[in-house]
C-alpha cells in the first residue's frame, strides 16, 4: 500500500458549519497495483480522517455504549445521570423487542426520543439532528468483534463502521482487488443473520450498506442485498 498521500481529498477548511476538501489527480499506478484488505482498510480510513472523521479504536460493546452515551450527552447539551442512561438506553434506543424495523422508523421517522429524568420531569433526546446537521458527529470504527459472548450465533469481525452521534449508521465491508464483490455481500447477509443483532443489536441501526473491492463500489440499504450484475 502507498500511504495517505495517494488520497484524493484533503481538507482546505474545517468549519462547524462545513467541511471544503481538495480534489488531487488519483495515482492511476498505484490504483491498479495490488492492495491487500488491511492496506485498502488503512487507506479507506486515512481519507475518512482528512475529511474530519474521528478515528476511534473502539472493539467492544461496552465502549461503543459508552461512546453513544457521551455523543448524545454532547449533541443534547445534557449529562445523564447511570438510572437515567441505562432507562433510556434500554426503552428508547436497544429495546428488547426492537428490530431491524422498528429502529430504522426510529432514525428515520421518530429520531427525538422522551426521557424521563430523575427528579420526574421530560426531556426530549435527538438521535440525529436533521434540521442541523452538522451538529451531528462522524466517527470511524474497524474490526469491531462480535461473538458467542455477545450472543451471536458465530464469531463476527466487521471491516469499517461510521458511527453517527454514536450510533452505527453505515457498513463498509472491503475487499482486495480481484475478488469479486459477490464474497462481500454474502457476508453482509452473513452479518446480517448471525451477528447485527447480538449484544445490544445497536448494528441492526446501520441504514447504509457499502462494498468495495478498491475499484468497483456497491451501496445499498439492507433489505436483502441484491444480486451484483
Amino acid at each position: 500500500m502507498s500511504e495517505v498521500r495517494a488520497r484524493r481529498f484533503d481538507p482546505i477548511v474545517v468549519s462547524p458549519l462545513s467541511t471544503v476538501v481538495a480534489e488531487y489527480v488519483p495515482d492511476v499506478a498505484a490504483e491498479v497495483s495490488y492492495q491487500s484488505e488491511a492496506a485498502l482498510e488503512r487507506e479507506f480510513i486515512g481519507q475518512l480522517e482528512s475529511q474530519a472523521y474521528v478515528y476511534l479504536p473502539i472493539r467492544s460493546e461496552a465502549d461503543l455504549v459508552a461512546n453513544l452515551r457521551a455523543e448524545l450527552e454532547r449533541l443534547n447539551s445534557i449529562v445523564f445521570s447511570d438510572a437515567e442512561w441505562n432507562q433510556f438506553f434500554r426503552d428508547r434506543i436497544a429495546g428488547a423487542n426492537d428490530g431491524i424495523v422498528e429502529k430504522t422508523v426510529r432514525i428515520q421517522e421518530d429520531p427525538v426520543q422522551l426521557l424521563k429524568r430523575d427528579d420526574g420531569s421530560t426531556k426530549n433526546i435527538t438521535l440525529v439532528d436533521k434540521k442541523n446537521i452538522h451538529n451531528n458527529s462522524l466517527q470511524v470504527i474497524n474490526q469491531y468483534a462480535v461473538g458467542r459472548d455477545d450472543g451471536a450465533r458465530f464469531d463476527n469481525r466487521y471491516d469499517v463502521t461510521v458511527l453517527v452521534n454514536g450510533l452505527p449508521m453505515v457498513h463498509v465491508e472491503l475487499k482486495r482487488r480481484g475478488v469479486a464483490l459477490r464474497e462481500a455481500f454474502d457476508q453482509i447477509d452473513r452479518y446480517q443473520r448471525d451477528s447485527f443483532w447480538a449484544g445490544s443489536g445497536l448494528f441492526e441501526y446501520v441504514q447504509l450498506f457499502v462494498i468495495s473491492n478498491g475499484t468497483h463500489q456497491v451501496l445499498f440499504e439492507y433489505d436483502a442485498p441484491p444480486t451484483p450484475g
